[in-house]
Order: C-alpha cells, then structure tokens, then sequence
C-alpha cells in the first residue's frame, strides 16, 4: 500500500464508538496528525478521558435511543462548522434479543439505524464539508441474512445475535453503497471497511466470544491500533484510490461480501425503509 495520508492540521474527525478499541485507537492516530477530534461514545468517563488524552471534544450518546442521535447531531453541528470526516464505527453484537427505547431490535438499532439516523442528520453539513464518510462494516457480512420484511428478527432464529450482527454489517456496506449513488458529484464521498479480528470489547457478553478467549483462541486477533488503521488510512488519504462506495477488507479494495450488497434496488429498498423508521 503506497501512504499518501496528509498532515490533518485544521481538519475536524468525528469517530463514533471512540471511547475504546479502534475508534480510540484511530483517534489517538489521526489526533496525532493534527485533526480535531470529535469523540463519541456512550461511556461518559471513558468519553471524556479519550477526549482529554487526544486534546478533542467529547460527546456522550447512547445508540440505544434515536433521541440521543438526534442530540448528538445538533450538538456536533454547533460545534463544528465543517466536518471533514465522520466515522460510523459505534456498535456491537448483542447475544440475546431485546427492543431498544424506540422498538427496534438492538443490534440493528445500534450498528444500522443510528448511524443512518446521524449521518441524514448531518449531510447537509458533511456536503457543504466534501466530507469522507467511513463505516466499519465486516466480513461477518458473509453469514449475513436481510429480510427487508423483517429487520427486526421478530420471526427469524437468533442465533446468539450473530446473524444479526451479520445481517447489520450487511446493511452497513449497502447504506455506503446507496449514500455514495445519492451523492454523486457533490465532493462527497463514502467508504467501508472490515478491521480485521481486533481484540477489543466487541461481543463482551457473547458466549462463544467468551469460550475462544478461554481457550486462548484471542491469540488470534489483533490489536486495536492494527484493527483502527484503514479507519485512519481512509480518513488521512488525499486520494482513496477506489471509487466512493468502495468496501475495503483492511487495506484491500473488493473484500469479500455477500451478492445482495452490490444490489442497488436492495440498497435503495433499505434506505427508504430506514427513513420511515428513524422519522420522528
């Protein structure tokens, strides 16, 4: 990979999900290259030390709740009159499955809607901006399962939250997709990526997450500074190299994905149902 990251002196990064794991990690790297930083994340403590440690600005949102969205996208327009990139990296696997405050099943609230929700929110401003939009998306897209007729999984098998977490990853590459078909010649652009296996809290109440690591399988993934940098790699670039909409393994453009996600009637379908449901 040729690194053609640039100094980001006078540029503002959001990064969702940054009180910890990669989202730190990227922000730690990207505040090193001189970026503001925007941290956001749900622990107030951990928010705010992450935000003291990077000289940034912390904001508290829990995804759990659409209210705490749409907070957070008016605090964050009030606080930056440009936004230069906004990472969509908050989320994770719920192994048993409940309703968020607003009804839907967590897992897609969290690593789907909220961060549709966010980005809708601020487009206006990210446009203005020619903004990069990055979401970690991931390969577990593979075992994915979208049922535009069930995005809830009121009907289907469970299955510990790792379908669903699947399916979320899933959606995650086609809202990219759609976002960067709807954006098309504004300066705008959008990208996903899968991290790698990063040993962070993700899945911390999973059994099977909770088994490997009994077993020394943890061994095996890698470290959050590793997992975080194609997140600060897409963020610094000056140029991608890849079309907007592009889903990135790591580093690598084309990572592996199931056939739906290229499928633009799919893409526009999800986005369309996703608006009715964080209407307000």
């Amino acid at each position: 990979m040729t690194d053609s990251s640039q100094e980001l002196s006078g540029r503002s990064v959001v990064i969702t999900g940054a009180s910890s794991g990669i989202g730190r990690a990227a922000a730690i790297a990207l505040a090193g290259r001189g970026a503001t930083i925007g941290v956001v994340g749900r622990n107030p403590e951990r928010t705010r030390a992450v935000a003291a440690e990077v000289g940034g600005q912390p904001f508290i949102a829990d995804f759990d709740r659409l209210d705490d969205v749409r907070h957070l996208a008016r605090a964050l327009l009030t606080a930056y009159p440009r936004i230069d990139v906004l990472a969509n990296n908050a989320g994770g696997l719920v192994s048993t499955r409940g309703l968020s405050a607003d009804g839907h099943e967590r897992t897609f609230q969290h690593n789907h809607l909220a961060p549709f929700l966010l980005t809708q929110l601020l487009l206006e401003r990210l446009i203005e901006s020619r903004a990069r939009v990055i979401s970690t998306a991931s390969a577990a897209n593979l075992f994915g399962s979208l049922d535009l007729n069930d995005l809830d999984w009121a009907n289907r098998r469970y299955a510990g939250g790792w379908r669903a977490y699947g399916t979320s990853k899933l959606e995650t590459i086609l809202f990219i997709r759609e976002l960067a078909r709807r954006t098309a010649g504004t300066g705008l652009t959008a990208f996903s990526f899968h991290p790698g296996f990063v040993a962070t809290e993700f899945g911390s109440n999973s059994t099977s997450i909770k088994l490997s690591q009994l077993l020394g399988r943890d061994v095996l993934r890698s470290s959050p500074e590793k997992g975080g940098a194609p997140l600060v790699h897409l963020a610094a670039a000056e140029e991608v190299g890849s079309p907007s909409g592009t889903y990135f393994d790591g580093f690598k453009p084309g990572g592996w994905e199931r056939k739906i996600a290229s499928n633009e009637a799919t893409a526009k379908s999800l986005w369309e149902l996703s608006e009715r449901l964080v209407a307000p």
